[in-house]
């Protein structure tokens, strides 16, 4: 259907599922007081809820409505707050770690970065059902010219093929979804992320780079790229390393969420907290 039309459905889609989200609906309230604080900042919760679910489903439909002649029509609707940081990870002659909290429309993201810098990215993502639907998902965006691994222990060896040879890859990381990542403070409760984006840059050398590719508008787009993390070996250990990258990560997301804390798409779990807070199954 025609672009207005698509976004005028998701609109309406999305404000009547707020209303039917349950338990999803009482977590994404959960996390929007963490970074809003109690009181949700004097906003109420139906106005917070639908406007989280709003940014969600823009970022379906922008998603899979992302076509080859997109790129062109992103660059010219997209303010670019670092571009910098870009410029100089290009300069660098090295691998280019692009990490992202689930904020905005991090599919986007790519399609813009490669318009924008003239360098293929390699991602990974989780699996979805039905598994057709994924393959179609994957197919779509290898005609975008991005490379997508379904998420598990086969991704490692080939994002740190692509670093070595200097190319980028960009990670959606601000959720443990493997369930074996760092312990980092992270809104002031202890939780894990994923190790991977610090990994990565300790072992390669690349270049990490915390940043978001907001909704900026109607139609338009913010990529906000922050400095690059302190990816210099310590000396005591890759352990230690990913550990002390790792937090500098949270933390970094932590500001690039308050920025638009509507546009965090984050309805599941993420805390031990959150666990004993959900109730129990019937």
């Amino acid at each position: 259907m025609p672009a207005p039309a698509a976004r005028a459905a998701a609109h309406v889609g999305g404000r009547c599922a707020s209303v039917l989200l349950g338990d999803r609906r009482r977590m994404l309230l959960r996390h929007q007081r963490r970074v809003r604080g109690t009181a949700l900042g004097g906003v109420s919760e139906a106005r917070v809820v639908g406007e989280v679910i709003d940014s969600y489903a823009r970022h379906w439909v922008e998603s899979f409505r992302l076509q080859s002649g997109d790129a062109e029509a992103l660059l010219a609707d997209t303010v670019t707050e670092g571009r910098d940081h870009l410029d100089a990870a290009a300069d660098a002659g090295r691998g280019v770690v692009l990490a992202l909290p689930h904020m905005g429309s991090w599919d986007a993201a790519a399609v813009w970065y490669s318009a924008a810098t003239g360098r293929s990215v390699t991602t990974v993502a989780e699996p979805l059902e039905p598994p057709a639907l994924f393959e179609w998902f994957v197919e779509q965006r290898r005609h975008l010219g991005m490379e997508v691994l379904a998420l598990g222990p086969a991704a490692g060896p080939v994002l740190l093929r692509a670093l070595r040879a200097g190319q980028t890859v960009a990670l959606v990381c601000d959720r443990d979804i493997e369930g074996d990542g760092v312990s980092v403070e992270f809104f002031d409760e202890r939780t894990t992320l994923p190790a991977g984006p610090a990994t990565l840059a300790l072992r390669t050398g690349a270049v990490l780079l915390p940043c978001a590719y907001l909704f900026d508008g109607r139609r338009g787009h913010r990529a906000v790229v922050l400095p690059p993390l302190d990816v210099r070996r310590s000396g005591g250990g890759l352990r230690a390393d990913v550990a002390r990258v790792t937090q500098d990560l949270a933390r970094a997301f932590e500001g690039l969420v308050r920025r638009a804390p509507e546009q965090w798409h984050l309805l599941q779990p993420n805390w031990p907290s959150d666990a004993m807070a959900a109730p129990a199954p019937s």
